[in-house]
């Protein structure tokens, strides 16, 4: 079975690091992107299964960067990241077209789970006290 192909904007070289680490080997990484335009342009050209974007990108951010690429017709599966887990950045994160969002708090718990949950056509939040509200039917 081919290995999931995903591409990852973040511009921290220590996060996006971390998130590649967390990938291992169970990943195509094919590309990267250190803003939302440049991810956009890299998801247009590779055409990824996966795209995993931070909500706060510079030049477009990540919630821009999503709608962007809705909006273009793109396949791949959205997973915002985020260091914010409060019920607004999530309700905004799934408008913009986000399939996921994973609280950077807990990538080594949720990140894969996500990524599966999004590719069966699934949605998946993060677990946290911010988001109580959003799993009672907000969202």
């Amino acid at each position: 079975m081919p290995k999931i192909r995903m591409v990852i904007a973040e511009n921290h070289p220590a996060m996006l690091a971390q998130v590649c680490q967390l990938l291992g080997n169970d990943y195509d990484v094919v590309g990267t992107a250190e803003n939302g335009l440049e991810a956009c342009e890299s998801v247009f050209k590779l055409q990824p299964d996966v795209v995993l974007l931070d909500i706060t990108l510079p030049v477009m951010d990540g919630l821009q960067a999503a709608q962007r690429l809705r909006k273009g017709n793109c396949r791949a599966k959205i997973i915002l990241l985020s260091v914010y887990d409060d019920s607004d950045f999530i309700a905004a994160a799934f408008s913009a077209g986000a399939d996921c969002y994973v609280a950077k708090t807990r990538l080594s718990t949720d990140l894969d789970p996500a990524i599966r949950i999004a590719l069966q056509g699934s949605h998946f939040i993060s677990k946290s006290d911010g988001i109580a509200e959003l799993a009672n039917g907000k969202v």
